[in-house]
């Protein structure tokens, strides 16, 4: 609640997140933006079949999203990989604010992944109701890995800065007061996106980049790169 004795709302700032994800993920793989195109096309041609008294007519393509709720315009599900128990920590303050928590405990090793995997989503009926995006998240298992790989993957990421200076003000100040301000907000959701964003440059040398790929693939995928990188997004039930 802030000082005008407004509600913190997590559900809409959780769709106005997940939109803005959207987006960005749509500039990076333009794949996923012609995806989306297909997914409306085939919504809009059920939607004909289905309602007689809008076929042969302009009023689907008025109003495309005829009777189908808001939220099935909205991404469903994302997943990142993450390096460290920190980053971990702090990417669960972030989705706190979107209404987000940790549910459910993977334990990957046993399909051959070394990570510990949850998935944050909302969990009250009201708010999965409005908009149940979640990000399946997975991290790291150091103790795994063997013992030189362990080396240099500690030190690789001990230097990575996932979350900025400003992004941590933001949570910090939510997480205190139970609220930050309209524009605060708006630096919240463009400071969390360094988070996500690909970045083609990496941050090891290609030896450093062939030995972690050696012990295993995603090892290199997440130990490589400045960010914590949407490694798929979808609209999926």
């Amino acid at each position: 609640m802030d000082h005008n004795g407004a509600v913190w709302d997590t559900d809409s700032l959780r769709t106005r997140f997940s939109q803005t994800l959207s987006e960005m993920y749509r500039e990076e793989v333009p794949l996923y933006g012609d995806l989306l195109s297909i997914i409306n096309d085939v919504d809009n041609q059920v939607l004909r079949s289905l309602s007689p008294v809008f076929r042969n007519s302009d009023q689907l393509e008025q109003k495309p999203d005829y009777q189908l709720p808001f939220r099935h315009k909205l991404e469903r599900h994302g997943a990142i990989r993450l390096g460290t128990a920190s980053e971990l920590r702090n990417i669960r303050r972030q989705f706190a604010m979107l209404g987000m928590h940790p549910v459910g405990y993977y334990d990957l090793s046993v399909v051959g992944f070394p990570l510990h995997a949850t998935a944050f989503r909302p969990i009250e009926r009201d708010a999965l109701e409005k908009n149940p995006f979640r990000v399946f998240t997975t991290l790291l298992r150091h103790d795994l890995l063997s013992r030189d790989i362990r080396t240099s993957v500690e030190t690789v990421l001990s230097k990575r800065k996932l979350f900025t200076d400003r992004l941590l003000e933001l949570i910090n100040k939510w997480e205190a007061n139970g609220w930050i301000s309209a524009s605060e907000t708006d630096e919240l959701l463009s400071e969390s996106l360094e988070i996500f964003k690909w970045h083609s440059t990496a941050t090891v040398t290609l030896g450093q980049y062939k030995r972690l790929k050696e012990e295993h693939p995603i090892v290199a995928d997440i130990v490589s790169f400045p960010s914590a990188h949407v490694n798929h997004l979808h609209r999926g039930r």
